[in-house]
C-alpha cells in the first residue's frame, strides 16, 4: 500500500507572481486526482507540525518569527522567499504531513508514501528561511523518525539545487545521512565533493555535483553509485527522498538532462534501495519543479512507481 497526502491547503501559501507558486500544487493535485493511482492509494487525514516537532530541527527564535512574517503577511522576507498570511498554515500542514508519513510507515501501516506539499524545505536552515523554503520538511521528519527509535536513516536529495539546509541540520549528526546530487557551480554554491561531515557524522555526507552539460546515463550512473555507497555506509532503516523535479530539461528555474521517465526510472531503482536495506519503506516529499506541465508529470511519474 502507498500513501499520498493531498491537500488543497497547500494553495494558502500565496506567493503571487514566483516560480514556486500556487499553481505547482493545483495542477499537481488535479494530475494525481485524474490518474488511476486513485484507485489503490490511500489519502491520509493528519495533523499540523507541532512547535516541539519543528524546533526539533529550528530555533524557536526563527520559528517565532516565522509565525510573525506570515501573520503580517510580510512578503519578500529573504532574497528569493515570500510569505502570505496563509504561509504558515501551509508551513506547518506540509510538516505534519511529512512527520505522519514517516509514522505509519515506520508502524508498516504501509511501505511508501509521497507528500504533495508546499513550500519546500530542502534549503531552509536552523535560523532562517532560504531558497523558496520556510521549515524543513525532511530534516523534521528526520528527527521524528529518530525519535521513534530508528538507529539510522538515509535522506536522497535529486532536486537539481544543493539541500544546503538539510545538510546543515546533520553534518555532524551520524545517525542521518545525506546524499544529493545537484547542478554545479549552481545556486546555492554549496555541496561540494569535499564536504563529507564532521565529528560523528564524517562519512555520513555525500556530495554528487554536476556539470550542466552531463549526459542522461552519466546523471543515472552517478546517482546509483553514489545512493548505494552511501546505503552501504548508513545501513538505513528508512529512507526518505527530497523528490524536486526542476532537473528536467525544461525547468525554467534549475534544468539538467532529465525527461518524464527518467524520474520513473530513478523512482523504480531507489525502491530497490529500500527493498535491501530497511524492507521497502521510503516516504517522498516533493521540494522544486517549476515548469506547471512537466513538474506534475514528472512527479506523476514518480508517484506512479511508488505504487
Amino acid at each position: 500500500m502507498t500513501l499520498i497526502y493531498l491537500d488543497d491547503q497547500f494553495a494558502v501559501h500565496d506567493t503571487g507572481n514566483h516560480p514556486e507558486c500556487i499553481e505547482r500544487i493545483t495542477r499537481l493535485n488535479a494530475a494525481i486526482r485524474a490518474s488511476e493511482v486513485l484507485s489503490t492509494a490511500t489519502f491520509p487525514v493528519w495533523q499540523n507540525a507541532s512547535q516541539p516537532q519543528i524546533t526539533s530541527v529550528h530555533s524557536p527564535e526563527y520559528v517565532q518569527q516565522l509565525e510573525s512574517w506570515c501573520a503580517a503577511g510580510a512578503g519578500r522576507i529573504e532574497a528569493d522567499t515570500v510569505v502570505s498570511q496563509g504561509s504558515w498554515l501551509a508551513a506547518v500542514r506540509g510538516a505534519g504531513a511529512a512527520i505522519d508519513a514517516v509514522n505509519r510507515v515506520v508502524d508498516e501501516e504501509a511501505k511508501r508514501a509521497f507528500c504533495a506539499i508546499r513550500p519546500p524545505g530542502h534549503h531552509a536552515l536552523p535560523g532562517g528561511p532560504m531558497g523558496f523554503c520556510l521549515l524543513n520538511n525532511i530534516a523534521i521528519a528526520a528527527r521524528s523518525a529518530i525519535a521513534r527509535g530508528l538507529r539510522s536513516v538515509l535522506i536522497v536529495d535529486w532536486d537539481v539545487h544543493h539541500g544546503n539546509g538539510t545538510q546543515d541540520a546533520f553534518y555532524e549528526d551520524g545517525q542521518i545521512g545525506f546524499y544529493s546530487i545537484h547542478r554545479s557551480p549552481f545556486y546555492p554554491g554549496t555541496g561540494a565533493k569535499d564536504e563529507t561531515g564532521s565529528g560523528r557524522g564524517l562519512g555520513w555526507i555525500y556530495n554528487e555535483p554536476v556539470s550542466a552539460d552531463i549526459s542522461k546515463k552519466q546523471f543515472l550512473d552517478c546517482f546509483q553509485r553514489g545512493v548505494e555507497d552511501l546505503a552501504g555506509r548508513v545501513k538505513p532503516e528508512l529512507i526518505l527522498l527530497s523528490a524536486g523535479f526542476d532537473a528536467h530539461q525544461n525547468d525554467p528555474v534549475g534544468g539538467l538532462c532529465l525527461e518524464e521517465q527518467d524520474y520513473g526510472d530513478l523512482t523504480a531503482w531507489l525502491i530497490d534501495v529500500a527493498e535491501n536495506y530497511c524492507g521497502g519503506k521510503l516516504v517522498s516529499l516533493l521540494e522544486g519543479g517549476y515548469h506547471l506541465t512537466h513538474m506534475p508529470s514528472s512527479a506523476l511519474e514518480h508517484v506512479e512507481k511508488l505504487m
